[in-house]
């Protein structure tokens, strides 16, 4: 009886912790849409389908937090991209989604212009879609709280390849069980979203968004991860050990009308 009480109990506490951080108490699916571009005007429909269209219909649909990032690379780069995150309560909601857009009349006035584009004049160049599952450790996205002007917070997205599922699996771990995630709660990393990725063109792979005031704070908050005696123990941890493949980093800035 004591081992149920003192079980219950423990759950009621983590639902009201994950209430107070506005989280949700199951595990949401996001989605992650990489819109690829090469002009100014691509760029302009864009923008003005994410502000005015899409944004407020993903609303209207209980969906409250949706991230629109820009890689800082896209001044050089030949292959532009903007990054949508998108809530989803379940899977039955990700793959419900189109439905209800399409039959949302103010997102199709007010997102005609991107919807209607031309064979010859498209809105991108391409359009990838990555489906993540949140960890156990964050079950929700989470708003950051930054400071200072919006052109200088950094939002960084990491990507985390493994060898074999199996290998994976253990990195997944080592942020759940390891609480790597506590580790980036303890000094104040503002997470945005961790995920398992389930349906991506990059497998097994897990990705993360944290984000920081400016480049600077950036730079010391990782220095401080790096010395931190939490994660000393955890690295050198027999149980984690070479369970990363490969990893990718991108700095964001998040759009003017970003949710995040």
């Amino acid at each position: 009886m004591k081992r149920i009480l003192f079980f219950l109990v423990s759950q009621l506490v983590a639902l009201q912790v994950l209430f107070a951080a506005g989280l949700p108490a199951s595990r949401n699916y996001f989605e992650l849409r990489v819109y690829h571009f090469v002009s100014k005007e691509q760029e302009s429909t864009l923008d003005d389908f994410f502000e005015k269209a899409l944004i407020p219909a993903l609303h209207r649909t209980n969906r409250k937090l949706i991230g629109v990032f820009k890689p800082l690379a896209n001044d050089t780069a030949a292959d532009k991209k903007i990054y949508v995150l998108i809530p989803h309560p379940s899977l039955k909601d990700f793959t419900g989604i189109g439905k209800k857009l399409s039959n949302d009349a103010g997102y199709l006035a007010a997102g005609a212009a991107y919807t209607n584009a031309p064979y010859d004049k498209p809105a991108y160049t391409r359009m990838e879609t990555i489906l993540l599952y949140a960890f156990e450790g964050m079950p929700g996205i989470a708003k950051p709280s930054l400071t200072g002007s919006r052109l200088e917070n950094i939002y960084e997205l990491r990507s985390y390849e493994g060898h074999t599922e199996k290998i994976f699996q253990n990195k997944v771990d080592m942020f759940n069980k390891g609480d790597e995630v506590g580790l980036f709660q303890k000094l104040n990393f503002n997470a945005v979203f961790y995920g398992e990725v389930i349906a991506g063109s990059k497998m097994p792979n897990l990705m993360y968004m944290t984000s920081f005031n400016n480049m600077k704070e950036r730079d010391e908050h990782w220095k401080a991860f790096g010395s931190h005696p939490d994660w000393a123990k955890l690295k050198t941890d027999p149980l984690y050990q070479n369970n990363v493949s490969k990893n990718e980093i991108t700095f964001l800035r998040a759009a003017a009308y970003s949710d995040l």
